[in-house]
């Protein structure tokens, strides 16, 4: 699967685990080792290529067809951010109306008649809104579009869960659009052992921690000047994990049907590694 020119990934994980700020720097680490890369927001909010164009406004494909109808050319939904980066956002309805999904399907294949896929395209990052692997928020895996799915996650309770159901939307469509899943990243919450609760989450599912990515306050710091951390501090610490990870994407060729636990055994590997005490500590329950 790594071997093919054009690799499709759609990345996944709960909201606000920073999903999108990793997919921005692991482009970004990939985009400095030459790559051509493009970047569909597939949220709502549209904030999945803010720290590549410097926080600039882009103009989502819905709001650029309903303000422009069939008249729409690629230089008017895409951006070409940090590193040459193509950039766009999908979308969504107006507030109260119409499935944010579908914006996902509508960008897709507004692109693909436009010629956004060119050949020498290397990677186009799918960030996929939340844990919502249904509907709309689906096609990218659903439609065979992204072969690779990865899942960012930390040792937080949620975000397992999430994470979780999101290897069973994967597992759903593996037989039909050829999905597999490549790996967990970890964005540290820097909770007790942390990393030995990833490892032993993504054995469960069949699969591997594919990188583990330390909690690091220079993230903060470059996202308030609307940067990604490479660009930003090019020699910190973190941007030199970035560009771990991206290395270890570019050379994956480990790629599974992932085989998500039970509710029962989740719980049984979070009471293994001490999550739920602390949860009950914490609430003092």
């Amino acid at each position: 699967m790594a071997e093919g020119k054009l690799r499709q990934i759609a990345v996944y994980g709960k909201g606000g685990i920073g999903k999108s700020t990793t997919t921005q720097n692991l482009a970004v680490g990939l985009g400095e080792m030459r790559k051509k890369i493009m970047i569909v927001g597939c949220d709502p909010k549209a904030d999945s290529t803010r720290l590549l164009i410097g926080g600039l406004a882009q103009k989502t494909v819905l709001d650029t067809l309903r303000d422009n109808g069939d008249k729409v050319d690629l230089s008017s939904i895409m951006k070409n951010g940090f590193l040459d980066i193509r950039c766009v956002e999908s979308g969504g309805p107006e507030p109260g109306v119409g499935c944010a999904g579908r914006g996902i399907i509508t960008a897709i294949g507004l692109l693909e008649r436009l010629g956004a896929y060119t050949e020498d395209l290397d990677y186009v990052f799918y960030d996929v809104l939340g844990d919502v692997v249904c509907g709309g928020f689906a096609m990218p895996i659903r439609e065979g579009k992204a072969k690779e799915i990865y899942i960012v996650a930390s040792g937080e309770m949620m975000s397992l869960y999430a994470a979780n159901n999101i290897a069973k939307g994967v597992q759903k469509y593996a037989v039909k659009g050829g999905v597999r899943l490549g790996g967990i990243i970890c964005n540290s919450r820097n909770v007790e052992r942390e990393i030995d609760l990833l490892q032993a989450f993504a054995r469960e599912l069949g699969s591997r921690l594919i990188h583990f990515v330390p909690r690091d306050n220079v993230v903060q710091h470059a996202e308030i000047r609307r940067k990604t951390v490479i660009e930003y501090n090019p020699s910190a610490r973190q941007a030199a994990e970035y560009r771990e990870l991206a290395g270890k994407i570019d050379q994956n060729t480990f790629f599974s049907i992932p085989t998500p636990m039970s509710a029962e055994r989740l719980e049984e590997i979070l009471i293994e590694f001490g999550l739920m005490e602390n949860i009950k500590d914490a609430y003092q329950i």
